[in-house]
């Protein structure tokens, strides 16, 4: 049954409205960033700055060193979608198949660790990491990274592995192929945008990711971008409003760059699978 207009306009209304909520903090903070210091502190500000400038960005530059933080969180960030993803996929498969107790086991164990705040981990992490040897290390925040975001990662792919049809799996078996050739040229294909979104949402999450780094790194040069972006708030708690937008608008780039690539190709993948099978 067709949408009736009026139905079509509200849901176009609420889509543009919910698109301009999720914008505007972006919107905000991209005007903030090439505001000078008299339009910051006025009384009144404006969406559009009246003499926008670069002062902020080179400011930012200056005073911190964003390049080699911007590094570390990208070396880790990609480090832990690749390691989660490699781990998962695996895991997922035998979980989605295999209607086992230790699947069930691994289902459950999925949504308990989702449960846990991140108040009540770091202790335990932070003495298995000393234990290690692993503190104030990037190797040591990327194994945390992947263990964080192996839960979601496994729950996330075990979905697309049960929307491929075992049907098209038992079909490669009779025409004569074994389980590896069955997997690599049957399921893998319609698996790749789901290991494609999935090291995505790994990736931005590891990205973005505060706490544990605060934790974890204490010297300077081996800190992420978001540790960085603190050192903009001084002693007393007021912050470098300019830098800061600065800084925070080019750490939010990377996650916006990455979606904007791979969301196209996610969808291409899905279509060629779908004509492949």
């Amino acid at each position: 049954m067709r949408t009736g207009t009026p139905a079509r306009v509200g849901q176009y209304t609420a889509l543009l409205a919910y698109l301009v909520f999720l914008a505007f903090p972006f919107l905000w903070l991209l005007s903030t960033a090439f505001k000078p210091p008299r339009e910051l502190g006025s009384l009144h500000p404006t969406w559009i700055p009246e003499n926008p400038t670069l002062a902020n960005f080179r400011q930012a530059f200056d005073e911190q060193p964003l390049l080699h933080a911007a590094l570390n969180s990208l070396l880790a960030a990609l480090a832990a979608a690749v390691i989660a993803v490699l781990i998962a996929t695996p895991m997922a498969y035998v979980v989605a198949r295999r209607r086992t107790r230790l699947a069930k086991a691994v289902t459950g164990w999925v949504v308990v660790s989702q449960a846990f705040p991140f108040v009540l981990l770091i202790i335990p992490l932070f003495l298995v990491l000393k234990n290690l040897r692993m503190i104030n290390s990037v190797p040591g925040l990327v194994l945390v990274y992947v263990v964080w975001a192996l839960p979601f990662a496994l729950w996330m792919l075990a979905g697309y592995v049960r929307a491929v049809p075992p049907e098209l799996e038992e079909a490669a078996a009779v025409d004569g192929a074994g389980r590896v050739r069955t997997l690599v040229s049957v399921t893998a294909p319609l698996l790749a945008p789901g290991i494609v979104a999935t090291a995505l949402f790994a990736f931005i999450t590891a990205w973005n990711e505060f706490f544990f780094a605060l934790v974890l790194l204490k010297t300077p040069e081996k800190q992420t971008l978001p540790v960085v972006l603190t050192h903009f708030i001084g002693a007393e708690g007021v912050a470098d409003l300019g830098p800061l937008a600065a800084a925070a608008f080019l750490a939010t780039l990377p996650s916006l760059v990455v979606f904007a690539i791979i969301q196209r190709r996610i969808t291409g993948g899905m279509l060629t699978g779908a004509v492949k099978s």
